[in-house]
């Protein structure tokens, strides 16, 4: 069965971070990418990239004579063109958004930058961290007696920057088949990272949350939502924030100290926590998964890279694929039609002979292109 996106065709500038995982999860969904791909690759898009999974690959070099010509070719039959880069890089090449709209006025124009296309820090460099600092997320995040802690970049690059972008895609995929005209999206990692934090502003505005770190309810503070170190120094998830599920853990954990029956009293939250970290190290990780996986307690042993993919509803679930030996997420979200489905791993410039001759290019122009080291 084909994805849900077949028959969409997306073009990929070769990037870093989000504008990548993008492009995988749009392959994921059925769509053709075709990713131009640099000659000299790094660690982050090297051949057989986890994430390069469905693609097809030709290398280019803008900068070389007739580089551009086969950019545009692809361009003028392309839906959906994503690329990363600062602001005017794309410009400067010459297939900025005004001259690929106009050749292409269907054509959704993908930009995937950290600041945004416009403002102060626009050209300035940055990574996933600054992006998300500028938003009073990361300020929210790690222990109260230290610097916030850098998350993984999943908060930023994938959570506020490739997902709004695949959002802001699609969105405007939709748009096309009722307008007829396709768009620029501007997708930034601040932008969407800051929406990200909606709820967090709402809970400031009620009075519900502080700025002081690990003084929270979701951010380590409430004895009751967080981690905890066991017997064996491997470590488990609670989070029983309902009153329910809270009494049912104090139950199973056979916890009758009075103390704990003010489950909303801040003030008793740092005795409170210091108390089930004594209780926790009573046992191993594996001792408790025993006695409150699969409860109402909301638990979960918490697992390192290796474990997550032997683990029984992991397995279940098929939350892990084998490419080469390599075990790596499969796609998400699940489709009751047309699921999703990952693609082979493609390496730099495998498909670019093929893809000049489904251009038109004929073996003359191919071998010019070449000498000229426009392709690789």
């Amino acid at each position: 069965m084909a994805g849900p996106l077949a028959g969409v065709k997306v073009l990929e500038m070769n990037a870093i971070g989000p504008a990548p995982f993008a492009a995988m999860m749009l392959a994921d969904m059925g769509a053709e990418v075709i990713r131009i791909d640099r000659q000299v690759a790094n660690f982050l898009n090297a051949d057989g990239n986890l994430l390069s999974r469905g693609r097809r690959s030709i290398v280019l070099d803008p900068r070389k004579p007739g580089a551009n010509d086969v950019l545009l070719k692809l361009i003028d039959s392309a839906d959906v063109l994503i690329e990363g880069f600062r602001p005017g890089v794309m410009e400067r090449l010459g297939i900025g958004p005004d001259i690929c709209l106009q050749r292409n006025p269907k054509l959704v124009y993908g930009r995937m930058t950290g600041w945004g296309q416009s403002g102060p820090l626009a050209h300035a460099a940055g990574h996933d961290l600054n992006y998300i600092a500028l938003t009073g997320v990361l300020n929210a995040m790690g222990h109260a007696d230290r610097a916030p802690t850098p998350p993984l970049h999943m908060v930023g690059d994938m959570g506020g920057g490739a997902m709004f972008l695949v959002t802001g895609i699609l969105a405007a995929l939709f748009d096309v088949q009722k307008s007829g005209l396709g768009q620029v999206v501007d997708a930034a990692i601040c932008d969407g990272t800051n929406l990200l934090g909606s709820m967090y502003y709402d809970l400031r505005h009620q009075g519900l949350w502080g700025d002081q770190r690990e003084s929270n309810m979701l951010d380590g503070g409430a004895p009751f939502y967080g981690c905890y170190t066991c017997a064996d120094g491997r470590f488990i998830s609670i989070g029983p924030i309902e009153p329910q599920f809270y009494q049912l853990l104090l139950e199973l954990c056979e916890i009758n100290d009075p103390a704990f029956k003010e489950q909303w009293d801040r003030s008793e939250w740092p005795v409170l926590r210091n108390k089930l970290e004594q209780m926790f190290l009573s046992r191993s990780r594996d001792e408790w998964t025993q006695l409150l996986e699969g409860t109402d307690v909301c638990f979960a042993p918490v697992l390192d890279f290796n474990e997550a993919p032997m683990h029984a509803h992991n397995r279940e679930r098929g939350l892990f694929l084998e490419t080469n030996g390599v075990l790596h997420p499969a796609p998400a979200p699940r489709l009751s039609r047309t699921p999703a489905k990952a693609g082979a791993l493609v390496k730099n410039g495998e498909n670019t002979l093929e893809i000049l001759q489904q251009l038109g290019f004929n073996s003359e122009e191919i071998a010019a292109l070449r000498d000229a080291g426009a392709v690789h």
